[in-house]
């Protein structure tokens, strides 16, 4: 019976994992690692030229007010105070508020800048400086109207838990070209709605492609450093004995899972000299670090972008930002007020470094860089009208997502939502139509990377989506 279950493993085994068996196989074995510096290549090539290596995604979580950050509308300034039209919301669902809602005009003033003429709130002084370098996509769209589903369908391609996050498809599709390394990194900051590991988590992939949680605030991960009394040396012998016991192991029973178990415990091992060296930002000038605003020794959103750039540098394939505390439904725990104030002081300046520091170093153009949040907020008010009470509701139909670098055509606004901001209209980009952008800027195409799970293969755009174009450099 033992040898029939261990040959039945085996045949499943051989039949479901395809390229991911590959693709773990190229990460242990150290002679092909030495021929070439990659722990992949997990695709033997690209399907095209890629135009991007890395990625840097700046997720604010809670959904930004694009209405009060991106997108101007004069029509609800002119009708502020009123209910909102029925024929807007005759056919949605709304998280909180009623379909009786009353429409709120911004509070914040304003303008238009850069050759292109994208409009800017006030709130944002420093991105005034690389409009021309950024594309601003107003026409975005989701389906998800609550935190978790919508946040899981930003990052993963579907709502509900369980399948691979973006940066593991690049872990799993692409590899990471710094083996001392993780592929998909994970930094995090804010405090607000709570995120759970299913946004960075790899699913139904190997293990070995999820993303890899670093601090910029004390040890940078946790559980690597080696215990009291114990040297690298002894760390070492420990490591061999633990990977030749999980070897037979493998051999009996040919479970992935098992060598992702013994690369977990090698990359580890490589992290306590790799780690704490690019995680110290002190080793920046005394200008750069100004530049960003970053305090080092403190966890901050500056020192995160600070960081990714840095990881970026080394080769990490894909770097995963989460900054919280963008849910402003009004009252004391989120309004528009006091509370997007201290959101966009916090970002505004770190973001448009990192995009000034990487184009300064030549890395914009392979580097891609995203700003966005699960969804974007609604016309309408919810609180009261009050500086501490006053905010909006959370809203997918249409909001607005930046990009730059990596072969996006900058200084564009791309699409655009209705004259309340409610939905989006024009060149209308859906997550999926996001995602299978991404990866043609990495060279690859989207139908094609698949991973067979339980009888059928899957995607990270399941089960539509088309590039976007117009925003293609």
């Amino acid at each position: 019976m033992n040898n029939l279950h261990a040959t039945r493993r085996r045949f499943l085994q051989q039949c479901g994992i395809g390229m991911g068996s590959l693709a773990l196989g190229s990460l242990l074995d150290e002679k092909l690692l030495a021929a070439a510096p990659s722990s992949g290549p997990f695709l033997a090539k690209p399907h095209f030229a890629p135009k991007a290596k890395n990625i840097i995604y700046l997720f604010q979580s809670g959904g930004p007010s694009h209405l009060d950050l991106f997108d101007p509308k004069p029509e609800l300034t002119k009708r502020d105070g009123q209910q909102v039209p029925e024929e807007l919301v005759r056919n949605i669902r709304l998280a909180q508020i009623g379909k009786n809602a009353k429409l709120l005009a911004s509070p914040y003033k304003f303008a238009q800048h850069g050759k292109s003429g994208a409009w800017l709130s006030e709130l944002l002084p420093h991105m005034r400086d690389v409009v021309d370098d950024v594309c601003f996509v107003q026409g975005f769209y989701s389906e998800a109207f609550n935190h978790d589903p919508a946040t899981l369908f930003m990052n993963t391609g579907a709502q509900l838990a369980g399948r691979p996050a973006m940066g593991s498809w690049f872990s799993y599709g692409l590899g990471s070209v710094n083996k001392d390394l993780p592929a998909f990194v994970v930094l995090m900051t804010g405090v607000g709605q709570p995120l759970t590991n299913a946004s960075w988590g790899s699913g139904f992939l190997p293990t070995v492609h999820q993303g890899v949680t670093l601090r910029s605030q004390g040890d940078p991960v946790l559980y690597v450093g080696n215990p009291e009394g114990m040297g690298r040396e002894r760390r070492r012998q420990s490591l061999d004995a633990l990977r030749d016991m999980n070897q037979i192991r493998y051999d009996a029973l040919q479970d992935p899972e098992i060598q992702t178990r013994i690369a977990s415990y090698e990359l580890a091992y490589r992290m306590q000299t790799s780690v704490p060296d690019v995680m110290d930002i002190t080793k920046e000038t005394p200008g750069t670090q100004e530049a960003y605003g970053t305090t080092p020794g403190r966890a901050s959103f500056a020192n995160n972008c600070l960081l990714a750039r840095r990881l970026v540098e080394r080769g990490v394939r894909f770097v995963q930002l989460y900054h919280r505390g963008w849910d402003h439904h009004g009252g004391p725990d989120g309004n528009l007020v006091f509370d997007l104030k201290k959101r966009c002081l916090e970002t505004d300046q770190p973001a448009v470094a990192l995009i000034k520091d990487l184009k300064q170093r030549g890395l914009l153009d392979e580097t891609l860089v995203i700003w966005g949040g699960e969804f974007g907020r609604t016309p309408m008010m919810q609180g009261a009208l009050r500086p501490d009470q006053i905010g909006r509701d959370h809203h997918p139909h249409g909001y607005t997502v930046w990009m730059a670098g990596g072969g996006i055509k900058p200084g564009i606004v791309h699409g655009r939502t209705d004259d309340f901001g409610f939905y989006a209209v024009g060149n209308k980009v859906h997550v999926h139509d996001l995602h299978a952008t991404i990866l043609h800027l990495f060279g690859v195409d989207h139908l094609k990377l698949t991973y067979r799970f339980q009888g059928r293969d899957f995607r990270l755009t399941d089960v539509h989506g088309e590039v976007v174009k117009g925003i293609l450099a």
